[in-house]
């Protein structure tokens, strides 16, 4: 299979706006004759229905929550990029393009990585045009923040709920399309597997979450915006229902997942406490600007922290450990994530962890509210530290904030070219649905700007070209194609619901997440990762044999959604592994303990894996086939990273 990322020619800086001259379009009384179907009402995808309907498209929008406010972007706490250059400090379009593919560790697309920087300046006045109260400055002008992974002021924010609000307002624009008309709303109803005709997405099935039942839906063309994977290791910071099923579906079908190993580690998480946790709590990366990371710098002080024995604020600075700011003292306590979160694991795994399971460092903010006043802290980060403390029961305000790293986002997706369709012709990957910008790291405040680029500024202008290449006359629903997809689908709901065995959804969900995050997490090897792939194969026979899955299809019933979902993470936590044993470099994300530098660095081998692997599906246990997508490289120099 030959990929065509489909990247225009030309300068960098001009193969956007050359390729929205070169695209087809739909004329306006035409629009009206094509039906898209949007899985997902998060940023991307509620962005992405609100504008279809806005140009003239009949649209559907599907979500299994009640209400697209529910979408897991509104958790989004810390900030949205974009490359404003309000401070005026050296910031602009190439130095967010650089910092982006330097942070995502140079495995990523250049021309993907361009756009997004360039549509980013438009994203903040559509969402002020819209009434999302970013923060301001004194004198009324939009204010900035810094984030990890630059040296630049580029994050506009709402206190600590940037997410909230951006979604608040892609809802606006959406609920306007509902009410005239333009979208309809399906929520409370899951995607369980693409239609194609053809070679061709034409519709989905869906499973109604309140009654049971399937339905099938037509459309031209399918758009999945239904965001990351990440709770494949159980614990982690996405909402509970976050899940893959709809991509691993598409997946399963023939479009082709990319860099599926590439799992972002988020540094400042609230520590696990037990095992009665179902999810963790992200702490947002922007208290990184204030607060001040560090652990004991001797294990005997370390012990007497987790044994109640000393206090933090009683030990003298002469015996702290500021890791990152000795390490890294370019960027200090804002190096990219991927970074963070290894130099955690390192102080830990060193035994000077601070919590009772010794796995914590240090947020301090004693610095920062001797320097600034208690009232500008609160201001900028007050409904984080309640959150906190509602959660702990300390006052970060009195004591260090105790932070870990946890499983936050996902860079790999399902493969996309330039125009942001899969290999299956109009279907459609957005926001961290799709592989496309991040490269093997997120940098932080950039998952907000992709869904919204994807959902406002650029899946409006490519699906056109789809469109206007394609009859007016829909697939019926009545076609033989939708009925044996939903058949196949009620077949596997009836399989599920029959298997009666002895151990809960929930207990294999638990001992996946445990096997990933101790083999596939924030570091890797040959050896753990061939024991896990044994293991998950083994788990996953175990699961058709033995899950018990209460209730009955005709009602609501959360034990045979999550069974659903669960079943396709036990897949793809094999993908992920076999993804991860090919790449045998380090980069990003992904630690290869057999890849790394003299101290302790990911070491990159550009020669060998300079590319994007995307994996096809062959069928039940059969070993998926590697495509690889070579990167080129021809505006930024390849260097090792360095945030010294």
């Amino acid at each position: 299979m030959k990929l065509d990322s489909k990247i225009p020619e030309g300068p960098l800086a001009e193969k956007w706006s050359k390729h929205k001259f070169g695209v087809k379009l739909v004329n306006p009384a035409n629009k009206r004759k094509y039906d898209i179907i949007v899985v997902g009402t998060g940023l991307a995808g509620a962005s992405a229905a609100a504008s279809f309907g806005e140009l003239g498209y009949n649209v559907k929008a599907f979500c299994f929550q009640d209400s697209p406010r529910r979408a897991h972007s509104i958790a989004a706490q810390g900030g949205i990029n974009a490359a404003k250059n309000y401070q005026n400090d050296g910031d602009s379009i190439f130095r967010l393009f650089y910092d982006t593919i330097k942070g995502g560790d140079y495995r990523s697309r250049e021309a993907n990585v361009y756009r997004l920087a360039e549509v980013s300046v438009n994203i903040i006045d559509q969402c002020v045009a819209q009434g999302v109260p970013f923060a301001r400055e004194y004198g009324g002008l939009l204010a900035n923040r810094s984030f990890g992974g630059a040296q630049v002021s580029r994050t506009f924010y709402a206190k600590g709920q940037t997410g909230q609000q951006l979604l608040l307002g892609a809802y606006s624009a959406l609920s306007r399309q509902v009410a005239n008309g333009k979208v309809t709303m399906h929520s409370r109803e899951e995607m369980l597997d693409v239609v194609m005709k053809d070679g061709k997405a034409c519709g989905i099935i869906t499973r109604n979450l309140t009654t049971g039942k399937v339905e099938s839906h037509s459309a031209h063309a399918v758009v999945l915006a239904t965001g990351g994977y990440g709770n494949v290791f159980y614990l982690s910071t996405n909402a509970m229902g976050s899940n893959v099923t709809a991509a691993w579906r598409a997946h399963k079908k023939g479009a082709l997942m990319a860099n599926p190993c590439f799992t972002q580690i988020h540094p400042t998480c609230i520590p696990v406490s037990g095992d009665h946790q179902s999810k963790l709590t992200l702490m947002s990366e922007s208290l990184r600007n204030d607060g001040r990371v560090w652990v004991p710098k001797e294990n005997s002080d370390a012990e007497k922290i987790r044994k109640g024995e000393l206090k933090p604020t009683s030990l003298p600075e002469k015996k702290r450990d500021y890791y990152l700011e000795e390490r890294y003292p370019s960027f200090g306590n804002l190096v990219p994530r991927d970074v963070a979160s290894r130099n955690a694991k390192y102080v830990c795994d060193e035994g000077r962890g601070v919590a009772k399971t010794g796995l914590a460092v240090y947020l301090d903010f004693a610095d920062a509210i001797k320097r600034d006043g208690r009232d500008v802290i609160e201001s900028k980060y007050g409904n984080l530290f309640d959150m906190y403390q509602q959660i702990t029961g300390e006052n970060p305000y009195e004591t260090p904030m105790m932070i870990f790293p946890a499983v936050h986002y996902t860079m790999g997706g399902l493969w996309v070219d330039y125009n942001l369709m899969t290999n299956i012709p109009g279907l459609y990957a957005i926001g961290e649905a799709n592989f496309s910008d991040h490269g093997a790291n997120r940098l932080g405040a950039s998952a907000l700007m992709q869904g919204l680029a994807d959902g406002y500024f650029v899946i409006p202008y490519t699906i056109g070209d789809y469109l206007a290449q394609n009859s007016y006359q829909k697939v019926s629903t009545d076609d033989e194609v939708f009925i044996e997809a939903q058949k196949s689908v009620e077949e596997r709901i009836n399989k599920l619901l029959s298997i009666n065995g002895d151990k809960t959804v929930d207990d294999f969900h638990k001992a996946l997440g445990l096997i990933m995050w101790n083999n596939c997490g924030m570091s890797r090897n040959e050896t753990d990762l061939k024991k896990a792939k044994k293991e998950i194969q083994k788990l996953r026979m175990e699961f058709w044999e033995n899950v018990k899955v209460i209730g009955t299809n005709d009602e609501l019933n959360q034990s045979l959604e999550k069974a659903n979902r669960v079943a396709d993470f036990l897949e793809l936590g094999e993908l992920m592994i076999d993804d991860a044993l090919d790449r045998s470099e380090s980069c990003g994300g992904h630690f290869r303990e057999e890849s790394q530098t003299d101290e302790g660095e990911a070491k990159r081998k550009d020669d060998e894996f300079s590319y994007v692997s995307a994996w096809q599906y062959n069928g039940p246990e059969k070993p998926e086939t590697l495509h690889k997508e070579e990167l080129i490289f021809e505006n930024v120099k390849l260097t090792q990273r360095s945030y010294k």
